[in-house]
């Protein structure tokens, strides 16, 4: 049988199609064309980290990515801000954001429903405000998810009920933003032109500088007090020397208070008590309870970090940070180990305080659980209470179990937060505490002095059974004090009477936690701009810390007073509070955002028209120009200050100063091009030796550094190997008579020799070093040992 037979088919031309059927014909095709949906739902959050704990949760029917942070901002190289209309912000994709737009709208393209899960916060609300325009997910089925804590429940019950972006959060961070970019960018060029370049000013950072400047100015002009104490050692009339217990002057005959300012009436004082005849007039025996503290917020956990262990508020949050977004837990996957770390909330979840309960009654006992749950209220302005408080995303998850997992940084600051979570919900501690009045007769008083002691003992410990929280100040409120048991009407001995002498102290200055402390409790910023500014003042030079005390520099005490003349507004500490307070009002949908900004910029612009006409910061000094004779003047340069001539620019003389004239010490080097003396200097790139007649003679040459290798090449010349520095910055070593001599490394060499072939050895990095000149590699700690000999 043949096989049928089939016809080829009639190629027909299709007639040209043009005009606005062409459109339409192109706009279908362009649609036909666009890769099909998968139905994968994509998840985008900010950080590489937080995708893979999440991606761990939610499983292989998402597809989590991370937008690392912003994909759109201000542009850097101008305000950004039609001040004219309505400060309409000018967003643009920063160059190194457009591949991540760019894979992300594709992954977007191909996606059923795209889920915008970054933090809950204001700021994370803008990022998934930012990615929705970024992207143009205008066609695109889009949700906000948010969740404070990345468990399994907690993600589960936010995709259950996802919702659409809060406009008023994102209005309320705008505003924030554009404030910060006025101020920044039309304050800090009039720094630059003023005091000098790389300096800024911030509506956050430059409240926090006046107060660390106040608090030293209120140090230098405080005036020491004299001021004495009295103490009696006092035993019953059975007891012995050793049994007596101290007891300190409360008044004087009057009775007055025991004020003493002066070591004659400390002395007459005393002479009276040693000849005074004691009795007990009164004691006092009661229990107090002392409350745990609640749990942490982003305030708390810095203040507490530094207190325990010297943490900066930069440190704190980045480990924190760590915590929040995940960690691989053997056996458990990569897993969020704490809720979301920037919060001004005291809010417990319901699930979290029944779970910390049960673990309380197991581990410690019914009796360490209070009978109701313990809820805390807010005090912090502008708090946002439907957050949570920093707490472990679960209770049962204790600190031991996790070292192994964990760095040091990051066990410290668990434990820490998973104590006092713990500690919230257990029972009051109790003390027993005993006040006895003491009268002190002398027979040339109408009435006595008295005298007062005082014992204190843990009866229960409670929530001090997992923590006590750490003190700014020294105290001995918690030091286990007792008493003999006294009798009203009981007569005592005196042992001995010591005066001690005191002077007033200043207030101290401010630590990184005192200060969050006070511009929390001022309402100054917000959980999110606390550790920025800590680091900000510090890195620009504004203050310095000395042990954990943030002094403030010379450079601040200048900008502090010339922010202070001319915008009192910015540096005003009642004002900057009530624009947070309106800034919330905006979250809350109370007011809109323009207005706000208006009331805030108008008498800035007026600030900036008189700031502009100030003379530049300097002072004049007792010293004269060398080359024209006229005063010179302190200027503020990079690297600090320096003595410029007055008659400057027909005069440009300029010598070191302060620091940097200590710096320039003479040494024993000689110019090359005129043989003067060489003198240390200080550049772009550090330490150089320069000519001591600059600007006569421009002689310059690097400072090496000697590693105390002979050069291979040319050590019968005396040649040694020494540190040098790359136009890129990059760090090599080559001889000391280079370029004379032709010898480069790139690794660090090593001053023993090889033990194969006597060649030179370099690092080569993790511990191991290599011959230069053989195929031997060995431990740089054991490349001279026998056993690494014997190994070759």
């Amino acid at each position: 049988m043949s096989p049928p037979v089939t016809e080829a088919p009639v190629k027909t031309r299709k007639p040209r199609v043009t005009g606005k059927r062409a459109g339409k014909a192109r706009a279908s095709a362009k649609a036909t064309a666009r890769p099909r949906r998968s139905g994968k739902s994509l998840v985008i959050v900010e950080s590489p980290a937080k995708a893979r704990t999440l991606s761990n949760i939610l499983g292989s029917e998402y597809d989590v990515r991370a937008s690392v942070g912003h994909v759109r901002d201000l542009p850097k190289s101008q305000l950004g801000v039609n001040i004219e209309q309505d400060f309409e912000p000018r967003y643009i994709i920063p160059r190194e954001k457009k591949p991540v737009v760019k894979a992300l709208k594709e992954a977007a393209s191909k996606a059923g429903t795209v889920y915008l899960a970054t933090d809950p916060d204001r700021e994370g609300e803008a990022i998934s405000w930012h990615l929705l325009h970024a992207m143009d997910l205008d066609g695109t089925p889009t949700r906000r998810v948010e969740f404070h804590e990345i468990t399994a429940d907690a993600v589960k019950e936010a995709f259950g009920r996802p919702r659409e972006i809060d406009q008023r959060l994102v209005d309320a961070q705008q505003a924030r933003r554009v404030l910060d970019r006025l101020v920044g960018y039309q304050i800090s060029p009039i720094l630059w032109k003023k005091i000098r370049r790389g300096l800024s000013a911030g509506r956050v950072q430059s409240v926090a500088l006046r107060m660390v400047v106040d608090r030293e100015r209120e140090i230098e002009a405080f005036q020491a007090q004299e001021y004495w104490t009295i103490d009696a050692r006092l035993a019953r009339e059975r007891d012995a020397d050793e049994a007596a217990f101290t007891a300190r002057l409360s008044s004087l005959p009057g009775p007055r208070k025991a004020e003493i300012h002066s070591g004659e009436e400390a002395e007459a004082v005393t002479a009276d008590l040693r000849r005074a005849s004691y009795t007990v007039r009164a004691v006092k025996q009661k229990q107090q309870l002392r409350r745990p503290a609640p749990p942490f917020t982003t305030s708390t956990l810095q203040q507490e970090a530094s207190r325990r262990f010297g943490f900066s508020a930069k440190r704190t949050m980045a480990v924190a940070q760590q915590l929040y977004e995940g960690l691989d837990i053997p056996g458990q996957g990569q897993v969020g180990l704490i809720t979301y770390m920037r919060t001004d909330s005291l809010n417990i979840a319901n699930v979290a305080r029944e779970e910390v309960r049960g673990l309380i009654s197991e581990k410690y006992g019914a009796a360490f659980v209070p009978e109701q749950p313990r809820f805390y209220k807010t005090k912090s302005k502008g708090a946002q209470e439907a957050h949570e408080a920093i707490r472990p995303t679960s209770a049962f998850r204790e600190p031991a179990s996790l070292k192994r997992a964990l760095t040091v940084d990051q066990a410290k600051l668990y434990g820490l937060i998973w104590q006092r979570f713990v500690a919230c919900q257990m029972a009051d501690a109790v003390f027993d505490q005993v006040n006895a009045e003491i009268e002190a007769a002398v027979d040339t008083q109408d009435k006595p002095y008295v005298l007062r002691a005082t014992a204190s003992h843990l009866r229960f410990a409670g929530f001090r059974q997992v923590y006590i929280e750490g003190r700014d100040t020294e105290s001995d409120e918690d030091e286990e004090r007792t008493l003999p048991e006294l009798a009203e009407g009981e007569a005592l001995r005196q042992v001995d009477v010591k005066p001690d002498q005191h002077f007033t102290e200043p207030p101290p200055r401010y630590t990184e936690a005192t200060l969050v402390k006070a511009l929390e409790e001022n309402g100054i910023g917000r959980p999110s701009t606390y550790a920025p500014t800590m680091s900000t003042i510090q890195d620009r030079g504004y203050v310095k810390k000395e042990g954990r005390a943030l002094k403030p520099q010379e450079l601040g005490f200048v900008v502090n007073d010339l922010m202070s003349e001319y915008f009192a507004g910015i540096v005003d500490v009642g004002f900057t509070a009530r624009m947070e307070e309106e800034l919330d009002e905006v979250a809350n949908g109370e007011r809109t955002w323009p207005p706000v900004v208006r009331e805030f910029y108008d008498p800035l612009a007026e600030a900036l028209k008189g700031a502009g006409e100030a003379p530049r910061v300097e002072e004049l000094t007792e010293e004269v120009c060398e080359k024209c004779g006229r005063a010179m003047v302190k200027k503020w340069g990079r690297f600090g200050q320096f003595l410029a001539c007055s008659g400057f620019p027909e005069c440009k003389s300029t010598r070191p100063f302060g620091e940097e004239a200590e710096q320039q010490q003479q040494t024993d080097e000689k110019c090359d091009l005129c043989g003067s003396a060489m003198v240390v200097k200080r550049g772009r790139f550090g330490p150089f030796l320069a000519c001591s007649t600059y600007p006569e003679c421009k002689g310059a040459r690097p400072i090496l550094k000697k590693v105390g290798v002979p050069c291979p090449k040319d050590a019968a010349q005396g040649g040694e190997v020494v540190e040098r520095r790359s136009k890129r910055g990059k760090t090599f070593y080559s001889c000391s008579s280079y370029p004379n001599c032709d010898f480069v490394s790139w690794s660090r060499p090593l001053p023993q020799p090889c033990p194969q072939c006597e060649g030179m050895i370099v690092a080569a990095g993790r511990g191991v070093a290599k011959c230069s000149n053989c195929d031997w590699k060995g431990s740089i700690e054991g490349a001279d040992s026998p056993q690494a000999k014997a190994s070759a």
